[in-house]
């Protein structure tokens, strides 16, 4: 089952379980648009794969499976991209 990580690991932007504007790679690791497709033109930093829109979790479904709360934040810039 996918965490739904909080956060874009870059610039640290929250993205709720319903953002439209998550993006994940196999390993869920997460990054906003903005960075997934700018900076990091679609390509994870931490594993080379691509990065695509992150499933919405019904809403009945979040109430019995929530949203994992821990914040992932890279170990060093991503791309130039620059943290909150």
């Amino acid at each position: 089952m996918l965490e739904l990580r909080p956060n874009c690991e870059c610039c640290d932007r929250d993205l709720p379980p319903e953002s439209r504007d998550a993006r994940i790679c196999s390993f869920e690791c997460t990054f906003c648009a903005a960075c997934a497709d700018g900076a990091l033109r679609g390509t994870c930093p931490n594993c080379g794969g691509n990065l695509v829109p992150r499933p919405i979790r019904p809403p009945h479904e979040l109430a019995k499976h929530p949203a994992s709360t821990t914040r992932v934040r890279a170990k060093r810039p991503c791309g130039g991209v620059s943290g909150r």
